[in-house]
């Protein structure tokens, strides 16, 4: 990885104020509280965001074909990991921070040396490659690809080999997928299940052995528009949607139990947990083609913090110029990152005040 010129922004003189409900009329008096930290490294919208498991790297993924890596703590751009000719969808970290997976609209998924950024494989497909997942133990990985042509979208298994020059390209399961594309598809608990979600607004857990479906959301009580994005909780036993029907949606892991859902103003691209606290972060916003239409003030693209229990927003961050694509929690929950369709990664260290946030 060729060393990239330091971007460190993070000195705007904007300021992103921890805003609790109904303290609107505050905003002006609340001094550099949470400043965030603006890396400018993608020249094209934000689709992703990944936390190494230590909380130390940050993985971002962009439609500008370059996966990028941060230091969390103060934003300073390590490399760049160079081979893709399409969009970059997803991305996921093995848990020692030495290998890399990324999905691309180029129907490749290839796996890189974090450190070096070196390519170490390339699995090719025949239609574009969207979510990647990296099971409990970094053994096996599962891919979704998009309907292209007359293929459905599909779920594959790929075994992911220690050493990289033993790495095939077989499956070890293909999962036919149902109408429209799957968003998302992650591991579920101790890697027995698989659990989708995508176009059709269905949750979906499927058999990781055999790709018998198990399990399917109801479609009274579930999302009514696309699920765009699927997060678990640390433990794995519970996890959220977003959808662009403006909720998320809290689901048991096991038993596909609805538990919560968080409504809000506007379509939901991106949802993450707190792993310290009760609180769940939805960020969004219209569509690119719709966003020149509504607001006229820069910046008012917000980060909703909701309380997982009660379901009650209790807060906001604001800052991005676009809607909000994606976000990630860092693994110690003392700080998230957001990433947006203008092209920038926002990473915002909470200050103490909200570790005190009664409601």
């Amino acid at each position: 990885m060729k060393p990239s010129v330091l971007l460190l922004a993070g000195v705007l003189s904007e300021q992103t104020v921890w805003q609790s409900k109904g303290e609107e009329e505050e905003e002006e008096e609340v001094s550099a509280a949470m400043r965030p930290i603006l890396m400018k490294g993608h020249e094209r919208p934000l689709t992703f965001l990944k936390y190494n498991r230590d909380g130390d790297l940050l993985f971002s993924c962009a439609k500008d074909h370059t996966p990028t890596v941060w230091f969390a703590d103060n934003g300073e751009r390590l490399g760049t990991y160079r081979g893709h000719n399409g969009a970059v969808w997803s991305c996921d970290v093995s848990r020692d921070s030495m290998r890399l997976i990324t999905g691309s609209a180029d129907q490749t998924v290839k796996l890189w040396n974090v450190e070096t950024g070196q390519q170490l494989y390339t699995f090719n497909f025949d239609s574009p490659a969207r979510s990647v997942d990296l099971s409990v133990g970094d053994k096996l990985a599962v891919i979704t690809t998009d309907p292209f042509m007359e293929l459905t979208s599909a779920i594959h298994v790929k075994r992911i080999a220690r050493d990289p020059s033993q790495q095939t390209s077989e499956s070890v399961l293909v999962i036919k997928g149902p109408h429209g594309r799957i968003n998302r598809a992650m591991w579920g608990p101790l890697n027995n299940t698989i659990i989708s979600a995508g176009e059709d607004a269905i949750v979906r857990i499927w058999d990781s052995e055999t790709g018998k479906l198990l399990k399917e959301s109801d479609k009274e009580t579930g999302h009514k528009k696309t699920i765009t994005s699927l997060s678990k909780a640390p433990d794995g036993s519970h996890f959220i949607t977003g959808s662009l029907d403006k909720s998320a949606k809290l689901w048991d892991s096991r038993t596909l139990t609805l538990i919560k859902t968080y409504l809000t103003e506007r379509p939901v691209n991106a949802v993450t947990m707190s792993p310290l606290l009760d609180h769940v972060v939805l960020g969004g916003g219209q569509d690119a083609s719709a966003v020149t239409t509504t607001d006229h003030r820069a910046g008012k693209f917000e980060a909703k913090f909701f309380d997982k229990i009660l379901q009650e927003e209790i807060g906001g961050v604001k800052g991005h110029f676009g809607p909000i694509n994606a976000l990630a929690f860092n693994p110690d929950g003392k700080s998230f990152s957001s990433g947006g369709e203008d092209g920038y990664v926002r990473v915002h260290h909470f200050d103490p005040d909200y570790f005190n946030i009664k409601i």
